[in-house]
């Protein structure tokens, strides 16, 4: 865990640790998420539809589907 202090802008560096991580450059467009008390940050995918795709693979059974459909009629 490395330490960051907040300038008097309200700025923060990221260590070079989170940034390796991050694989972050000078430029680069960067996500701050709040839950509660806890923030997250975290690269700003180039495309959101390639940064979700197969999240909810393996979530649904493959009757899932069937039964959604069945069920409109």
């Amino acid at each position: 865990m490395k330490e960051s202090t907040l300038s008097t802008k309200n700025q923060i560096v990221i260590p070079q640790e989170a940034r390796e991580a991050l694989q972050v450059k000078p430029g680069d467009k960067l996500l701050v998420v709040v839950r509660g008390e806890r923030v997250i940050v975290l690269q700003k995918p180039k495309a959101h539809h390639a940064a979700i795709r197969g999240i909810a693979r393996g979530k649904f059974p493959r009757t899932h589907l069937k039964k959604e459909r069945e069920s409109w009629d």
